[in-house]
């Protein structure tokens, strides 16, 4: 058993009283991914590859995903204005981060992996784990953070692999085919490839406007196609990501 939630208090306290225990905390958000999809990719991916990460053996424990995120930004998420999409701000997401860690550290845990599945949430992760360290220190307690977003393990070879007509980056891999093949994979019932809209990439001047301007963002929500996403894409992609944090894991906590 993975996910710590599902223990009963004893086998839990028992597994981390020695602070060896990882815990893998999963953060996303509730954020629109196109006519094609569910809403909770953000969410449903990194803890199934925290899931995979726990399972290749190793004391790994999966906490419950943190599910709501920061706003959804027009050139990364499409906008925060799409029915929902609901996010939080800010300065709530840093104090939940900071409060879990906090929570965690006082069973034992001293050892901590968050796995982010939302590309707006980074910077307030940070803020979040910086806080919940000083917070400790002051109660003589030393824990470590591996703060990691899983789609930057993903190898070039697998990335020539998936995207044969070319990568346009991540930033307009918001509902395509990266996010649909890795839910064709795992969660084949939260997609539709029927109702997969083909547009050709989003394209953004460089800069940002505020009030977000809204005919920047393709109707679909997406911004790009999901057409050519395979189950089998997905599959190979989260094995590649497995394979990474897992050994990232291993060199810093062994």
């Amino acid at each position: 058993m993975v996910n710590l939630e599902l223990m009963d208090w004893k086998t839990y306290a028992a597994q981390v009283k020695d602070g060896e225990a990882v815990i893998m905390l999963p953060i996303g958000a509730i954020e629109q991914h196109g006519p094609h999809m569910s809403m909770n990719p953000d969410v449903l991916i990194p803890k199934a590859i925290s899931e995979g990460v726990a399972k290749k053996g190793g004391s790994i424990l999966v906490a419950p995903p943190i599910s709501y995120g920061y706003k959804s930004q027009v050139k990364s998420g499409g906008g925060n204005f799409f029915p929902g999409t609901t996010c939080i701000n800010g300065k709530t997401l840093i104090d939940i981060v900071k409060d879990v860690i906090v929570a965690y550290a006082k069973h034992g845990n001293r050892k901590f992996v968050l796995v982010n599945g939302h590309f707006e949430n980074s910077m307030f992760l940070v803020e979040g784990i910086e806080l919940a360290l000083e917070h400790l220190r002051h109660g003589g307690i030393e824990a470590q953070v591996i703060l990691l977003s899983y789609w930057d393990y993903v190898t070039q070879e697998t990335i020539e692999t998936v995207f044969p007509e070319g990568f346009t980056g991540w930033d307009v891999e918001h509902g395509g085919v990266l996010e649909t093949s890795l839910m064709l994979y795992l969660h084949p019932e939260c997609v539709n490839m029927d109702k997969v809209i083909h547009h050709e990439p989003a394209t953004f001047p460089p800069y940002d406007i505020f009030p977000s301007d809204e005919s920047w963002v393709p109707s679909t929500g997406t911004l790009s196609s999901a057409k050519n996403a395979t189950r089998e894409y997905g599959e190979i992609l989260y094995n590649v990501c497995v394979d990474g944090i897992y050994q990232s894991v291993n060199e810093r906590f062994s």
